[in-house]
């Protein structure tokens, strides 16, 4: 038994979701705002290091500046949660989804195909932004010892896969929750809660709990899966590389179980 009408092969299934994908103008804008931000990483780079220089070096000792690429990676997850949360919602708004499904009956194969091409973009966009905001700020602050700032690619290559990967778990969030939810509007909502809110409540929790929870904070696990326990973050360090992996993972495959779920067990 195939997954699809008759004559609707699975390669079909994923053009015509491309398709859907690149056709809506919210992934042009989300895209566009996702590079412009390896810009403002660029930019921020040239302001520090211009800061740098001017300071007399009593002062060089003291001043820090944050992993840009962390920044960017950070920044990018919530356009890329934005781009995946449509890709679910856009169909059942229009009411379009009821001809989607009588083309291709099964369901689940339906958002195995959405996912499949809302993952692929978004960690092509993930992994772009996140070394395209390392090389720039790199090749702008050059040799300067700025506190934080860790230039060397073949030192950062795994942490930056890491934070790309990431980038993708997001847009499979926002995915899922846009299937669960059929609202643009509140999964977008209950992303930006798991992307800052929750965490932010999380770190002014009291000692241990703030590293024990924020250890399983979706946006500090790619330092750990990248560098294990013990890596500094201000969510939390104490998973070791394994562990973290498998749990930035479950923060796409549980939700979009559920939403597998809900999809097969409700009306169009």
């Amino acid at each position: 038994m195939t997954n699809t009408a008759p004559g609707v092969t699975v390669g079909r299934v994923l053009a015509g979701e491309w398709l859907k994908l690149r056709t809506l103008r919210s992934t042009f804008w989300t895209l566009a705002a996702a590079v412009a931000f390896v810009g403002l990483a660029a930019l921020l780079a040239w302001y520090s290091a211009h800061v740098w220089d001017g300071l007399p070096p009593q002062r060089r000792e003291r001043f820090a500046l944050s992993p840009l690429e962390d920044v960017t990676s950070w920044a990018v997850s919530l356009c890329m949660a934005v781009l995946g949360v449509p890709a679910a919602t856009s169909e059942h708004r229009t009411g379009t989804i009821r001809a989607t499904y009588l083309a291709v009956p099964r369901r689940g194969t339906v958002l195995a195909a959405k996912a499949a091409v809302v993952g692929a973009v978004a960690l092509a966009a993930g992994q772009v932004t996140v070394f395209g905001a390392f090389l720039a700020s790199a090749a702008i602050i050059g040799d300067r010892p700025i506190t934080g700032q860790h230039l060397v690619l073949a030192d950062q290559a795994a942490h930056l896969l890491a934070a790309g990967l990431s980038v993708a778990v997001f847009a499979l969030l926002g995915l899922a929750l846009g299937v669960l939810l059929r609202s643009t509007a509140g999964a977008i909502v209950v992303v930006v809660l798991l992307w800052h809110v929750v965490p932010l409540l999380v770190a002014n929790l009291p000692a241990p709990w703030d590293g024990r929870i924020g250890s399983f904070m979706l946006a500090g696990l790619p330092g750990q899966v990248a560098e294990g326990a013990g890596a500094p973050s201000v969510y939390g360090d104490l998973l070791a590389p394994p562990a973290a992996l498998a749990v930035l993972l479950a923060y796409a495959a549980v939700p979009l179980a559920a939403a597998a779920v809900a999809a097969c067990r409700r009306d169009a």
